[in-house]
This record gives structure tokens, C-alpha cells and sequence, in this order.
């Protein structure tokens, strides 16, 4: 992406409001039972903004957190994004790519809410501008797709993401890790369904479960058809995750899930989030190495034996000491006596207000 558009690329969310056939009685009323529709949308995505208002709030947002960007993307992330005639789908957009800091769209939806009209519209702006189609498509297996009331199967999804990547749009889907019924096991196996997908982008998101749902009722009356219940915990889970990347394709971009977004969280969020990374990051050179010892190869001039005052020792001995004065003293300098140590001192004492200095 960076690649693509000069620089560091920035999502900014967008609610259209155009709803869900699952919802609206087209195919069932009451949505995915997992489903929360106010959980998607940012605060700023608020009723009765138009495109261009929720633009600017973003912008605004991001930028009060700290964030900023080269390009940025207008994200329809809300609700099913083509599930509408397509003259009001094509004003929806190109209100957004009217907007002077938008570079393109990225459209989420359901795989059965696209059609070829629909795609001719995004294939059309794609000539002009970035485009990308997110399908929630939350598992390959229909048994779990049928059980949280999905009201489609796997087959819609592969013929939804086919029939886009025909028109060289970029496509990315969206995976719930968790479901009723899904074992570890069938989340492993179901990696080889996604691989032959040949999406570009790809997010696996765990299982919330919001008290307003079906789904949390069906938490409390059979907790024992969730693979997160009782006895799972954070280190099956951080394996899980490595074996997921260990079988996914290379070429497939997992979107990012850690840190940035947590910001502006409380500490103890930050502070589980460094814990999760860390373990993931040791599981994973566990999994590359095999548990084995690994040797760095020797530096000649460091490997060679000094006398000093009588006493034979190896060179590293000797110079490990003095670097590690040189380092303290720099490290001290920088926090002291530059801008960057100056904003890092301010940051840890007060971050709303250094935020507000800019």
C-alpha cells in the first residue's frame, strides 16, 4: 500500500446506513446471531451525517490521537456497503472520493450482496482510484455459517470473491475465530479453504460476544460449544494464531491488530496487548528454530584473548563495559538534550496534554 499510494495509508471509517438483508426480512430478520450493529461504527459515525461530515470528523479524530497519513482510504464498513440500487451506491462513493484527502474506497459487504452491475460500478472507479472489497465471510463451513444464521454458504463466498478478483479489484476477507462448533482442529484445517481463495488481505478477528445478542444467550446455556470456554487460555490462543500464520499463504496480507489502535486505551490494555505480542513472538522463533540452541557466528576481534595487568581475558569482556557507558551516556543526551527526548519525557508525564502541545 505503501507502495501504491506515496506513503503511509490510513482507513477512515464510514457508516452509508444502507443496512443488512439479514436484518430487513430479504433473507431473515434479526441479523447474525453474533451480530451488534452499533459495535462497527466509530463514535463520529454518527445518524444523519452525510459521507463528507464523517470524512471530516475522522480526520479530525485521527488527528487528535496522534495519527496522520500520506493518502487515505474511505472505509464503508458498517452494514452490508453494496446492498443498494446502484445509482445510490455510486453517489454514496464518489461523495467520498470528492472528498480533496480521500485517495479510494474500500467497500465492506456481504458475499451475497454483489452482483455484476455492482462490480462493473467498482471496476469502473478502480481505473481512477484505489479499490478494495471486504467480504465478511466469517467461516468456510457451512454448518457454522447456517447455525449463526448467515443466510448464505461458502460456495456464495467463493463465487463472490472470484467474480471480483476477475476485475483486478483488490479483495480481503474477514474470518471469526471462535464460533459454536468450530474446534481447533476445523480452524486449522479450514486454512487450506482460505489459501484457495487467492485473496489479497485478510483479518481474523476473535469472537466478541455482546449481551444483547442470541449469541450470548447461547454463551450461558451451552458454553461448551465454544472453543474459548473454560480452559482455553492465552497461550492456546497465541498458538493458535501461529499455527494459522504458519499455514496461510504468504502472499495473503493479515491486517494489523495491535498497538496502533490502542493508543488511546487504559494501560492495562497496552499492558496485555505487550504481554500477547511477546508470547507470539517467542512461540513463533520456538516454531522456526525448534526449541534448538542457536550459536552467532564468532567475530575474530572479539574472540581474541587480551592481557591485562597479568590477568588473560577475551576482548568482548573488555569492551562490553565501555560501550555500555557510551550507550547510557547517549541515551541520556537524547532524552535531555533533543526534541525527541523532550516529547518521550513530556509523553510519560501527562499524554492528553502532550497530544494537545502537538
Amino acid at each position: 500500500m505503501r507502495q501504491r499510494l506515496g506513503g503511509r495509508v490510513q482507513k477512515l471509517a464510514i457508516d452509508a446506513e444502507l443496512g443488512c438483508p439479514n436484518r430487513d426480512g430479504t433473507a431473515a430478520y434479526g441479523g447474525c446471531t453474533f451480530c451488534l450493529g452499533e459495535a462497527f461504527s466509530p463514535s463520529y459515525c454518527r445518524k444523519a451525517r452525510s459521507i463528507t461530515e464523517q470524512i471530516d470528523l475522522a480526520l479530525d479524530f485521527h488527528s487528535s490521537h496522534g495519527r496522520s497519513a500520506n493518502s487515505y482510504l474511505a472505509y464503508f464498513q458498517s452494514g452490508s456497503n453494496t446492498y443498494a440500487t446502484v445509482e445510490h451506491l455510486k453517489s454514496l462513493y464518489f461523495e467520498a472520493l470528492s472528498h480533496p484527502a480521500i485517495s479510494g474506497i474500500i467497500v465492506g459487504t456481504r458475499p451475497d450482496c454483489i452482483n455484476s452491475d455492482i462490480l462493473q460500478l467498482l471496476d469502473e472507479i478502480s481505473q481512477r482510484h484505489y479499490v478494495a472489497v471486504e467480504y465478511g465471510i466469517e467461516s468456510v463451513y457451512d454448518t457454522t455459517l447456517s447455525h449463526v444464521n448467515r443466510c448464505h454458504d461458502f460456495s456464495t463466498a467463493v463465487a463472490a470473491v472470484t467474480a471480483t478478483k476477475a476485475r483486478n479489484i483488490d479483495v480481503g476477507a474477514h474470518f471469526i475465530l471462535g464460533l459454536p462448533y468450530e474446534s481447533r482442529e476445523a480452524i486449522i484445517e479450514g486454512i487450506r479453504h482460505i489459501n484457495a481463495l487467492s485473496i489479497d488481505f485478510i483479518k481474523f478477528h476473535q469472537l466478541q460476544i455482546y449481551t444483547s445478542t442470541p449469541m450470548a444467550k447461547e454463551w450461558e446455556e451451552h458454553p461448551e460449544r465454544f472453543l474459548f470456554s473454560e480452559g482455553f487460555d492465552c497461550e492456546d490462543y497465541i498458538s493458535l494464531i501461529i499455527d494459522i500464520i504458519r499455514r496461510l499463504e504468504p502472499t495473503i496480507a493479515i491486517e494489523r491488530i495491535a498497538y496502533k489502535p490502542l493508543r488511546s486505551a487504559p494501560r492495562m490494555s497496552i499492558m496485555i496487548s505487550a504481554i500477547g505480542v511477546s508470547y507470539t513472538l517467542q512461540n513463533l522463533v520456538l516454531y522456526i528454530t525448534g526449541g534448538l540452541n542457536q550459536f552467532y557466528p564468532k567475530i575474530p576481534f572479539f574472540s581474541n584473548t587480551v592481557t591485562i595487568f597479568g590477568v588473560s581475558t577475551k576482548m568482548v569482556t573488555v569492551v562490553t563495559p565501555i560501550l555500555t557507558v557510551i550507550l547510557v551516556v547517549a541515551l541520556v543526551m537524547l532524552i535531555n538534550h533533543t526534541k525527541i527526548g523532550m516529547a518521550m519525557r513530556a509523553v510519560s508525564k501527562d499524554f492528553e496534554t502532550s497530544q494537545l502541545m502537538g
